[in-house]
């Protein structure tokens, strides 16, 4: 995985749910099987009140999201533990989400699968950034930088879940350290 990723960001407040996230009745979906997997993307973030987020972050008929990093407040991913919530948001085409803190089980999930980065900012973003805003996040700088005005902002590092998401997973990174055979 690269260390810097760019792109677009969706911006979202406070306690976002898993069930927001991915909601409950799309978790007969198995992430292992490809069209299915494909499918989670396409239901990404399904569950947020329109009335609140009129910006859908897949549109309708769309499995694929424009946007690289999800903006959060404070303790994303709350609710069920369902690791189908990082599933969902990486299937779409989500590579990161930075937010002010994130639920533990939902931070786990992301190290777990290896199929997002969690990482946590160190100043409240959602208030300031925008959805469409266009980012650049670095992870081995810890920075968030704002494309539109330059402004670079200090993110927390993700220490020793970093390498077993660049790995893929905790059952890639055992594979790869040599505690599990191939």
């Amino acid at each position: 995985m690269s260390a810097i990723i760019r792109g677009k960001i969706f911006v979202l407040r406070d306690n976002i749910d898993t069930d927001q996230v991915i909601p409950a009745h799309y978790l007969n979906l198995v992430p292992t099987i490809p069209e299915e997997y494909e499918k989670l993307g396409s239901y990404a973030l399904c569950g947020l009140p329109h009335d609140t987020y009129p910006s859908r972050f897949v549109s309708g008929g769309q499995t694929k999201t424009p946007y690289a990093i999800v903006v959060a407040g404070r303790n994303f991913g709350c609710g069920s533990s369902r690791e189908h919530a990082p599933i969902a948001l990486s299937a779409a085409g989500c590579e990161a989400v930075v937010a002010e803190g994130f639920a533990r089980i939902f931070f786990r999930n992301c190290v777990a699968t290896g199929e997002l980065y969690p990482v946590e900012s160190t100043v409240r973003l959602c208030d300031t950034l925008r959805t469409g805003d266009e980012v650049e996040l670095d992870l081995d700088a810890n920075t968030l930088r704002v494309i539109g005005n330059g402004k670079v902002i200090a993110l927390k590092p993700l220490g020793d879940a970093r390498p077993v998401i660049d790995a893929g997973g905790i059952f890639e990174y055992a594979r790869c350290t040599g505690m599990l055979k191939s």
